[in-house]
């Protein structure tokens, strides 16, 4: 229910690089949210993304030539604008806009110029993805610019949604060309808190004595960061997605969130009943094989299957201290099972190994392993890689007698992989544990992901999931909750990677039952970040940005 004494939108646009485009986290932000604005605001609320699909099919997008019909022949015919309108395949089936922005590359310098004289945003040290995103923000602002002349009066109240640095220009482009919509700017991670993390700097020890701007200098980030940190101060109102990023915001970026927008959740795909549990046998069956076929070894069906997935972000997302883990567990004696884990984020992939397809394809069982029996795809930089490099300096092993087995799939499980060939959450069921030790963590949906399916899942305190189950719980999340959160900091590394080695030899030795108690534990935490719990903090925003608005046009 909304708030009636809240300021409510008329009209909602929301702009993302991740729009119909599966990047990261915030495509399941967007996609999973989708639904319940639609229901509220039914075909009100608008998604602007980057089209580059031009001449090929957009999965994620069916593409409706008469919907908007009228706006969109005037925005291309009178405002040169290249744009496609239809629905994003997400539940809700919200309207799409996706605008192609490489027209505007030819006046590039002119809109980076006028940029710095309305906003001071510094694009003069630019590089890498900075030119394309900006265009695309760009585009997207000029977009919605167009259909509010077109379409509406200053009598609709519209709110324009940002998500991250990548769209902060139109942001500001809307604020001076069209300034009766309210604007929104939040950012999921601040681009600088990041790159400090990523830089092997320790972020939260001394976050309260780095100045946003002097790091943005010396690790050569100023562009991003002055966009980021520009939208901040200029938009109507401005998010963060939880506390943790929020003191980010306070320090870097020098402006701290007017609503913590939390990253909520849908279930409607997480199979119920017997659908979850047959779905649970064929994806443990799956990789349980893959493991025969890679490793020549035949691990019965108690194998404890853990794992971790994400962004291939070795450090932040605390890769480095699972491996670590899994090579302490191995010299564990309380250790009560075999275990099988998997590393499963997209590296630098090259192709699916002809060897281990050829063996997927066989029903014979198989007692020798094949070369380079950690991995299932090859990669481009197979030398150089952070996974593979530390197995090897752990001297780590899948032989036979080896207790803990690891397996590395470098590739996004999009159903078509040429290995596992299921799609990630299809596979998620057959789990019995995941391991997500992160130490930059803005939300943290895979734990989030991996409760909704009744796999309970170890976390920390640097993530805002992990935070906001201690908050639910009132004391530091349990294996027994579903979600055991460890505290980390800058310098405890070696005692998060004890921790999670206790925990899962702990959960080794539980009985069935115990292990279904905690399975419907960790469900119970899933729902409790279904959409419909966090989304009255988006009218919140709403509310906020609305009336700033009328302040500063002085209309109230």
């Amino acid at each position: 229910m909304i708030d009636k004494q809240l300021l409510t939108p008329d009209y909602i646009f929301e702009s993302s690089w991740e729009v119909c485009n599966k990047v990261g986290g915030i495509y399941t932000v967007l996609s999973t949210r989708a639904k319940t604005l639609q229901e509220a605001f039914p075909d009100r609320i608008f998604f602007i993304g980057p089209d580059f699909w031009s001449g090929k099919e957009n999965p994620l997008f069916t593409e409706d030539n008469e919907l908007l019909k009228a706006w969109k022949d005037n925005a291309i015919n009178k405002d040169n604008l290249k744009v496609r309108v239809g629905r994003w395949n997400v539940p809700g089936s919200p309207i799409a806009i996706l605008v192609d922005f490489t027209p505007f590359y030819s006046i590039k310098n002119d809109i980076y110029t006028q940029a710095w004289c309305d906003f001071q945003v510094d694009s003069l040290h630019a590089y890498g993805d900075y030119d394309e995103a900006s265009m695309f923000s760009y585009a997207a602002g000029k977009v919605v610019e167009s259909f509010y002349r077109y379409n509406l009066t200053d009598a609709d109240k519209v709110v324009y949604q940002a998500h991250e640095w990548m769209t902060g220009l139109g942001a500001l482009y809307i604020q001076k060309h069209v300034p009766q919509i309210a604007t929104i700017f939040t950012t999921h991670a601040t681009s600088i808190g990041r790159s400090i993390a990523g830089n092997d700097k320790p972020l939260y020890d001394y976050l309260f004595a780095y100045n946003g701007d002097q790091m943005a200098r010396e690790l050569n980030m100023e562009s991003k960061h002055s966009i980021e940190k520009q939208t901040a101060h200029h938009v109507d109102c401005f998010t963060t997605v939880s506390d943790i990023t929020n003191n980010e915001c306070k320090e870097l970026l020098e402006r701290p969130a007017d609503v913590i927008l939390m990253n909520g959740f849908e279930d409607d795909f997480v199979p119920k009943g017997r659908n979850y549990t047959l779905k649970r046998q064929r994806s443990r069956k799956t990789l349980l094989k893959l493991a025969n076929r890679l490793l020549g070894v035949s691990l019965s069906d108690d194998t404890l299957i853990v794992g971790t997935s994400g962004r291939y972000e070795f450090k932040n997302k605390g890769i480095n201290v699972y491996l670590e883990t899994l090579n302490r567990l191995t010299r564990d004696k309380g250790l009560n099972k075999e275990v099988l884990a998997f590393v499963s984020v997209p590296g630098w992939v090259g192709e699916a190994r002809e060897d281990l397809i050829e063996r997927m394809k066989s029903d014979e069982v198989f007692t020798t392993p094949l070369e380079c029996p950690f991995i299932t795809h090859w990669l481009h930089n197979m030398s150089h890689d952070q996974v593979l490099d530390m197995l090897k300096y752990l001297n780590m092993s899948n032989a036979a007698d080896v207790q803990v087995k690891v397996i590395f799939v470098p590739c996004y499980l999009d159903g078509k992989d040429g290995i596992v060939n299921m799609h990630y959450y299809d596979l998620m069921p057959g789990f019995d544990l995941t391991v997500y030790p992160s130490y930059y963590e803005p939300w943290g949906y895979t734990p989030l992901e991996s409760v909704a399916f009744k796999v309970p899942t170890i976390t920390t305190d640097l993530a805002g999931f992990g935070l906001w189950v201690n908050s639910l719980k009132g004391h530091y999340g349990t294996l027994q909750d579903g979600v055991k959160v460890i505290h980390r900091t800058d310098y405890n590394y070696s005692e998060v990677a004890d921790a999670i080695k206790d925990t899962i030899v702990e959960f080794s030795g539980l009985q069935q039952k115990d292990i279904e108690k905690i399975r419907k534990n960790a469900a119970a935490i899933a729902e409790k970040a279904l959409w419909k719990h966090f989304i009255s903090q988006y009218y919140q925003a709403y509310d906020v940005a609305l009336r700033n608005a009328e302040k500063r046009l002085g209309t109230k």
